[in-house]
């Protein structure tokens, strides 16, 4: 039998009932006018969103989930008490504009769309909006508007082409979980220690070579699983974290397997001796300086790029050599299988310092 009549009934008839059911649905839901609360038309091959929706004011849920839906009506602007909306499985190609209208909207479900872009002014007036799923669709990058999604406590963006993080969406103050899997994110944003709330954050599967050291400043974050990544090395002050679980199998991390090798002498340049001695006069206090660098932008830009030495504690620019110092995993976490010893960096800003390290750190040679 064909596929298309498996069910005894041919696909074009059935579109057809379906489509009745949906007319008799929403003809029972205006009968109930202002007092329908809650109207579920998911599966009924519907291929526009009805207009008459703007007859239901007092909607608080509308699930439009796989259905055909290209696009939002304008009528939807009305529903101006809807806290819920589920376009799920649809063939929208942008967070559509008419959501800034949905002024009291908690949950957004974009799923499984074809969204590559979000369309202007959309973020504008979802103050409310508590969780947002854009997971499986086409984005490539994310508007600096998102920023003004000032309650949003969920965000899931998996499986679509992100390569990057802007860093207005660190500024997410009530963020606490936020899941960005199966992406094309190459680095995280330092921005990212603003998220003072968040307590899991998922990264599975990109290209990430490394984090800032802002990371270990989330001081709530429980959940940190980064595996199948390209990461090397964590931040120094990684074991800070007060995490329950952490996972990151699948990432060439660094290996304490030492050798002997040679490493010249520093051979430092003029830019360098001046700013390693205008930052380390800056540390001590020295106002005369303080305020000579106030006039000067370019020169304040180049020490702000400044690090502090692992060993001496004195500020530099250029590491000397890279090194890192092998760590074993906090007992009170849970772990990647076979995860005995986690690389941390660690700055050094000369060989004298080299020298004087402790015999758990090490320097970075390509073997």
């Amino acid at each position: 039998m064909d596929k298309e009549e498996d069910s005894g009934i041919p696909v074009v008839r059935r579109q057809v009932l379906a489509v009745i059911m949906a007319e008799r649905l929403l003809i029972s839901a205006l009968k109930g006018g202002k007092n329908t609360k809650i109207i579920t038309l998911n599966g009924k091959k519907m291929t526009k969103m009805p207009s008459t929706l703007e007859k239901l004011p007092g909607l608080n849920t509308l699930n439009l989930q796989n259905n055909r839906i290209p696009k939002v009506c304008p009528e939807i602007s009305t529903l101006t008490q809807l806290t819920a909306l589920n376009l799920g499985n649809n063939l929208l190609e942008e967070v559509p504009e008419e959501m800034k209208y949905l002024t009291s909207l908690k949950k957004l479900h974009l799923f499984g769309n074809r969204i590559c872009r979000f369309a202007s002014g959309a973020c504008d007036g979802l103050q409310n909006l508590i969780l947002l799923n854009l997971n499986n669709n086409q984005l490539t990058w994310l508007p600096e508007e998102i920023s003004r999604l000032k309650s949003l406590k969920y965000m899931s963006i998996n499986h679509n082409q992100l390569s990057t993080i802007p860093a207005e969406l660190c500024f997410l103050e009530n963020l606490s979980e936020l899941q960005l899997n199966y992406n094309k994110l190459i680095c995280i944003p330092e921005e990212i220690k603003f998220l003072k709330k968040l307590q899991k954050l998922f990264l599975v599967r990109n290209n990430i070579e490394a984090f800032p050291e802002g990371l270990c400043d989330l001081k709530k974050l429980r959940i940190l699983d980064v595996a199948g990544n390209i990461i090397q090395v964590f931040p120094s002050k990684f074991q800070n974290l007060k995490l329950s679980e952490f996972y990151c199998e699948e990432n060439p991390l660094f290996l304490k397997k030492p050798i002997v090798t040679v490493q010249q002498e520093d051979v430092w340049s003029l830019q360098e001796i001046a700013s390693r001695f205008v930052m380390n006069q800056l540390s001590e206090d020295n106002s005369l300086l303080a305020q000579a660098v106030e006039l000067y932008p370019q020169i304040r830009n180049i020490i702000s790029r400044g690090k502090k030495c692992a060993i001496c504690g004195k500020s530099f620019l250029t590491v000397w050599l890279e090194c890192v110092q092998f760590s074993p995993p906090s007992k009170n976490w849970k772990i990647s299988r076979n995860l005995q010893l986690i690389p941390l960096q660690v700055l050094v800003c000369s060989y004298k310092c080299f020298t004087q390290r402790g015999a758990n750190l090490f320097g970075i040679v390509q073997a």
